[in-house]
């Protein structure tokens, strides 16, 4: 497992909460150089350990609600089966777990995806695959654009907000149509979170200050949401667990909201399954797990009782794709190509 040194983790931390501050505050606020600030991310970036990339609203590219998936394999058929599944361009993050299941993963229903045939034909006939069991993600109040280091003074976070595009954790409710030029900046927001308006503008053939416009129209309307894409483990959070609740339905609302304000949390939403509640979270060791279970959701009300998973493997989240922590590649193109 790789790992970083303290200000590496400074700059991450930084960086997640204002992916697009320019170096200069960056390096300001952190007490070290613009220099130095840009030699550390490109070292990341050329270690693949990180990518600047964006996170699309999703009512541009999906014609419906996301689904939570845990499928259960034949003996020794696990791998293969997540390799499978990864060529689904459906196929959101694709997790290797222990417990009930053997694979999670989160499918979004893309432009033109025949949602039934792919929960009921598609997957289900994949080699290996013993049984499917595919929930309906109702309400979202935790995505992992939201999810950050918390290691910086209260001063320095101050100083960083004030280069923030808007607050990762409140996206708008509903984004209005994009026109093709505003569409066209967002597939280049996707693919680079930090691009500038002469890099956006050399792409897209317009002026300098046409493509600060667009970008600026994207990012302001809510349609991306730039973030560091990196894996936890290598920020010191190498345990992923994939918590399910059943909640008395009177008390959803307040456990659902009190999840989603979690540090912990990368993906909290509730569900129409056996369980209403389902929180993917990450955490620095198994202490640090046991006491979030035992204290954090122990002093939340009505819960008649929890199911545990953690992530043996990690394959692919926010359609990228990872091997030990580093980042292969990704389908974010392919996700934009097939516009509702």
């Amino acid at each position: 497992m790789q790992t970083l040194d303290d200000a590496d983790l400074d700059l991450v931390a930084a960086l997640q909460l204002t992916p697009r501050a320019p170096l200069n505050a960056v390096a300001e606020i952190l007490g070290t150089s613009a220099s130095t600030v840009g030699r550390r991310i490109q070292r990341l970036q050329e270690s693949q350990l990180l990518r600047f990339i964006s996170t699309v609203h999703w009512s541009l590219i999906l014609t419906g609600n996301p689904y939570v998936v845990w499928i259960k394999c034949e003996p020794g058929m696990t791998s293969g089966v997540a390799a499978a599944i990864q060529e689904v361009p459906e196929a959101q993050s694709v997790l290797i777990i222990s417990g009930d299941a053997d694979i999670y993963c989160t499918i979004y229903p893309l432009a033109g995806t025949d949602l039934r045939r792919l929960l009921t034909h598609t997957l289900p006939a994949i080699p290996g695959i013993a049984s499917i069991e595919s929930h309906l993600v109702l309400r979202t109040a935790r995505q992992a654009v939201a999810w950050h280091l918390n290691r910086l003074t209260g001063e320095q976070t101050a100083a960083l907000r004030e280069h923030a595009d808007a607050d990762p954790s409140s996206p708008p409710e509903s984004v209005g149509p994009l026109n093709e030029a505003e569409f066209n900046t967002l597939r280049l927001l996707v693919d680079d979170g930090r691009i500038t308006a002469a890099q956006a503008a050399r792409e897209l053939d317009v002026s300098r200050s046409t493509a600060y416009r667009l970008i600026q129209s994207v990012l302001e309307a809510g349609a991306a949401r730039p973030r560091v894409e990196i894996e936890p483990a290598v920020l010191g959070f190498p345990l992923t667990a994939l918590i399910t609740l059943d909640v008395q339905p009177q008390h959803i609302p307040a456990v659902l909201a009190a999840l989603g304000a979690e540090p912990s949390g990368r993906f909290t939403v509730m569900t129409a399954g056996p369980a209403s509640i389902t929180h993917h979270a990450v955490f620095r060791d198994e202490d640090h797990l046991s006491r979030f279970v035992t204290e954090d959701i122990g002093a939340l009300p009505g819960i008649n009782g929890l199911n545990m998973s953690t992530a043996l493997a990690v394959l692919r989240r926010q359609w990228i794709d990872r091997d030990n922590d580093v980042l292969l590649g990704d389908r974010v193109h392919d996700v934009l190509s097939r516009r509702p």
